[in-house]
This record gives C-alpha cells, structure tokens and sequence, in this order.
C-alpha cells in the first residue's frame, strides 16, 4: 500500500512529498539542522494537515544551492 505522498497520476515510484525523517536521511542531516534550513527559508516545504513535508523539488534544490556555495567558495579562495 503508498502512502499519500507517494500517489501520483501515473506510476510513479519515488515519492514527491517527504516527511522530516526521510527529509533528514536523504541528506544525511539532523532533525535540528533540517529545522534551522526550513526557518533560513535555504530548504521549502509545506504543510497539508498538520504534517511538513518537503517537496523532493525542494531537496534537489538545496542540493544545488549548496553546490552552488561550494563552487563560489572555491572560487574565492
């Protein structure tokens, strides 16, 4: 059985919304550092219900801006 954030149109099979535990195991990360990303506004989520969850859009887009920070730092150095 999925789970409502894995349900999409279609057959997808990754998930498109995450929870905060999978959040922080996809970015190998605590639940302190996922919080202080989200309040930065650096990591989006959203909320349906009572739950935040994080869109894997989302993910990949901290991904990228941390990789973008790395390729600055460097260059600055």
């Amino acid at each position: 059985m999925t789970t409502p954030a894995e349900q999409t149109a279609g057959t997808a099979t990754e998930p498109r919304l995450y929870r905060i535990p999978d959040a922080m195991r996809l970015l190998a990360l605590s639940r302190s550092a996922i919080y202080t990303q989200l309040r930065e506004r650096r990591l989006r989520s959203v909320h349906q219900g009572r739950a935040r969850l994080i869109p894997a859009a989302a993910i990949a887009e901290y991904i990228a801006l941390l990789e973008r920070e790395e390729a600055e730092g460097s260059e600055a150095a």
